[in-house]
């Protein structure tokens, strides 16, 4: 069931502000780090643990907030999160001590896991399958604004006001966007799920914290693997987090009510989005990495030049979100995103061309091409995981396609820092090492990927649909089902005598 035109702009404004909240805190608190640290005495471990207590967090629990929403309502677990947001940072603002502001970030991560699936899963109950398209894009658009203006915004308030001030930013619209999120009803359609089983087992709370357990460790395994001297302990961690990865293999296919549902993981046109978004995702961030010391600290930029060097991926991110749906409806998301990938590798390629004295026009250039080709890879194919999963499945769906962008550029930054410490003797010259053209192949993975997409915007409705394959059900398997059961509005024909219906 889709929502009415009112809960729709309300449902979009939700979804819209959860998004960019979320994506302006990560920002800005990479700013505000450095202040943090001298007024709380902190050590900078301990400052690191801000960061990365909260990727761990949300990477953990994400698939099963995902789930929440699907039992219980996709607004309703919103709410929560909005509103435990906004009481997270407040309490971040007035904390004491670097303890007390790990701890909160902690919670911060909880609240932060059940917005974020549930900015999507809303956009699938709200809004019919072909049209579903233009709001993620205007999500995505709202995405790149707030990374874009993070760096700057950041940087006046703390200049101005201290660091307290970027965790209080958040509060007025994650309290106003939770209020507006409990003040609607919950459609139909984001509780149907919820009626096929009941008690906790229908959570699958074994898989929850499987999944979580190699979640977490994966990310720190890779968040820690760039430090100095860490890397037996990233080898353990991540053996960790394959052991319990296989483990949760063995457990879902056991399990009478998976975490992760058989019918929305066997999903070609699923698996393809995620694999696009993984690969897009790991290599633009590990790029951004290489680029933001090439530009600091081989040409000497301040970190305010840096940000303008690099505006044109902002702009182009915002532009190629909302080009993005018209181009889906007359070539398909599969040729839009390839194209997309090709745009994200060409723009990594001309990056890695750079030498010592490149020039802001060839900065610029690069970086429009890798805003124009992630946005593009990132409509269309979070468009596809949204619209391909099932209705009742769509938190999983959105908890998934979030997993893979906190895992992304994770795996990004990690690759670029082990390359660099294999080949020390290039540093942060693009032209002189082999960063940049290994991200760049890594950015040729999405089209692979990408070619696995439909070719249709839209499913037809007028033949079954194989949701594994996403192929048309044969004629004869079309008869079959009209000799099982009949059509509905329509009577049975006359049995024959002796024979059972």
């Amino acid at each position: 069931m889709n929502a009415p035109g009112p809960r729709r702009a309300s449902t979009l404004a939700c979804s819209v502000v959860g998004a960019a909240v979320v994506a302006l805190d990560g920002t800005v608190l990479t700013i505000a780090q450095p202040a943090l640290q001298r007024d709380l005495h902190a050590g900078v471990g301990q400052v690191q643990w801000t960061s990365t207590a909260y990727l761990v967090t949300v990477a953990s629990l994400l698939v099963f907030a995902g789930r929440l929403g699907d039992r219980y309502g996709h607004r309703r677990v919103f709410a929560i999160g909005a509103l435990g947001f906004a009481a997270a940072s407040a309490g971040i603002a007035l904390a004491p001590g670097i303890g007390a502001v790990i701890t909160l970030r902690v919670l911060q991560g909880v609240c932060g896991a059940l917005l974020q699936p549930a900015t999507l899963g809303m956009l699938r109950t709200a809004f019919p399958p072909e049209r579903l398209a233009t709001p993620i894009a205007v999500r995505t658009a709202a995405i790149g604004l707030a990374a874009a203006a993070g760096p700057l915004v950041g940087g006046a308030l703390v200049s101005a006001y201290g660091w307290r001030a970027v965790f209080l930013l958040g509060v007025p619209p994650t309290l106003a966007i939770g209020l507006l999120a409990l003040a609607g009803p919950d459609p139909r359609a984001d509780v149907a799920g919820r009626r096929t089983a009941s008690g906790i087992a229908a959570l699958d709370p074994l898989g929850a914290v499987l999944l979580a357990a190699a979640l977490g460790l994966l990310v720190h395994g890779l968040v820690d693997a760039p430090r100095p001297g860490g890397t037996g302990t990233t080898a353990l961690v991540l053996a960790a987090a394959l052991a319990a990865g296989a483990a949760l293999v063995r457990h879902e296919r056991r399990a009478p009510h998976p975490l992760l549902p058989p019918e929305l993981m066997r999903s070609v046109p699923v698996r393809a989005g995620l694999a696009v978004l993984l690969a897009a995702s790991a290599a633009l961030f590990g790029t951004l990495f290489v680029t933001t010391y090439f530009l600091q600290d081989v040409q000497g930029l301040e970190p305010l030049d840096c940000a303008l060097r690099v505006l044109p991926l902002a702009v182009l991110m915002v532009l190629g979100a909302f080009l993005c749906p018209p181009l889906q409806r007359r070539f398909g998301p599969r040729r839009t995103a390839a194209a997309g990938a090709v745009l994200l590798t060409i723009g990594v390629l001309v990056l890695s061309r750079l030498d010592a004295t490149a020039s802001a026009a060839s900065v610029g250039t690069a970086s429009a091409l890798l805003g124009a080709g992630f946005a593009t890879l990132m409509v269309t194919a979070t468009s596809v995981v949204v619209h391909r999963a099932p209705e009742a499945h769509a938190g999983v769906a959105g908890g998934l396609q979030q997993t893979v962008m906190n895992v992304g550029p994770a795996l990004g930054v990690a690759t670029a820092t082990l390359l660099l410490a294999l080949v020390p003797d290039a540093g942060f010259v693009p032209d002189r090492g082999v960063v940049l053209p290994a991200l760049a192949a890594l950015a040729a993975l999405a089209l692979p990927a990408a070619l696995a997409l439909p070719d249709a915007a839209h499913k037809r409705v007028d033949k079954p649909v194989d949701q594994r394959t996403d192929q048309p059900v044969s004629q004869r398997a079309d008869q079959r089902m009209d000799q099982r059961g009949s059509r509905p509005g329509t009577r049975p024909g006359p049995t024959p005598p002796g024979t059972r219906r």
